[in-house]
């Protein structure tokens, strides 16, 4: 794996595999028309400690939970891209002169980078992209560069690897999500040069992205999530976690259950986004969203959007990257729609495909 080795082009149709702290998320999607269309999912838990706030720590474990993914999903494809955590990128916006070839970027950069990376470059996955030309020197252009511990970047080729798959890029789920925010945006009114903030809720960590105009103004990642709901639910029942988390799925606990735990996990969930919308406002020019997007497993839980909405005063809508998709035959329509708000970082991986 070289230097400049992650953020790679696709060159053909690539699998979405998105690894989290509970789950592993495949996505599989082809053209249909001018949309797309969903030709393989598959969403599979991962045994507990496998991976830790993004940490992979087992990877034998991962790999053999991806093998069994692939192989009830049926997909048609070998080649895949998973992402790193946004806190473990390094992301810099640099001018370079307008008339370098790709490869005079690269070789400059190669020269340079360690004037913008705090690391060894020897310990360094480093990759960049043109952004355009700069507003501030004509006759310069904006260059972003992004740089990674190569460890992180190689366990998540290792796992693809010992699965089957072939590592075709390593993603940064921040880029991710704004790929797939692409998605939602048809569903909004009027999006123009709105400000819109996605709270992406999973198991064991919450992220606040806010989109101006589709790009990511910021982005913050707190630990927090569905998992303290299931380890209540375990400590308070007497329940493996196992079994906490099927019963917190399928329903069917004491009547306690809402006022004791759903309620106050709530209400610290809305003081979280709350929260984390303050930090944004303090750290850029605006003090108002226009919109929110609840994402992630937590997003579907019954009432929350509601409360979310009257608590925060803000319009309030659950992710569905596929609202406006086609889906195979072979797919479980059903469950594609309760997971749709947890499949963000899935979707915008698979969406490499078509760029």
């Amino acid at each position: 794996m070289g230097i400049f080795s992650f953020l790679d082009r696709a060159s053909k149709s690539i699998l979405g595999i998105d690894i989290t702290s509970s789950t592993v998320k495949l996505l599989e999607l082809s053209k249909s028309g001018s949309g797309y269309k969903v030709e393989s999912y598959l969403v599979k838990p991962l045994p507990p400690n496998t991976v830790v706030e993004k940490d992979i720590k087992d990877v034998e474990a991962l790999a053999d939970v991806m093998r069994k993914v692939v192989a009830q999903a049926k997909v048609k494809h070998k080649d895949a891209a998973v992402a790193v955590a946004g806190s473990a990128v390094i992301t810099k916006v640099i001018e370079m002169p307008g008339d370098l070839s790709e490869e005079g970027m690269e070789s400059q950069l190669s020269v340079e980078a360690d004037q913008y990376i705090p690391y060894p470059l020897d310990e360094v996955a480093l990759d960049f992209e043109l952004i355009g030309r700069s507003e501030v020197n004509p006759d310069q252009v904006d260059v972003l560069l992004a740089a990674c511990r190569r460890e992180t970047v190689e366990v998540r080729a290792e796992a693809l690897e010992l699965a089957g798959l072939k590592s075709k890029i390593v993603d940064v789920e921040v880029f991710a999500v704004e790929r797939a925010f692409k998605l939602i945006a048809t569903q909004m009114e009027d999006l123009g040069e709105q400000v819109v903030a996605i709270a992406d809720i999973g198991a064991t960590m919450m992220t606040l992205s806010v989109l101006v105009e589709g790009k990511t103004l910021y982005t913050r990642e707190q630990a927090f999530g569905g998992k303290q709901v299931t380890e209540e639910i375990q400590r308070r029942y007497g329940l493996s976690l196992e079994e906490a988390g099927q019963a917190k799925r399928q329903g069917g606990l004491p009547e306690d259950y809402e006022p004791e735990i759903l309620v106050p996990f709530k209400e610290a969930l809305i003081q979280q986004i709350s929260r984390s919308l303050q930090f944004f406002f303090s750290s850029s020019q605006y003090n108002y969203v226009d919109q929110l997007v609840l994402a992630g497993g937590v997003a579907a839980m019954e009432g929350l959007r509601a409360e979310v909405e009257e608590k925060l005063g803000l319009p309030t809508m659950i992710a569905n990257p596929f609202a406006d998709m086609a889906v195979s035959n072979k797919v479980d329509a059903v469950a594609l729609a309760m997971d749709a708000p947890a499949m963000l970082v899935a979707a915008g991986l698979a969406l490499r495909s078509f760029e």
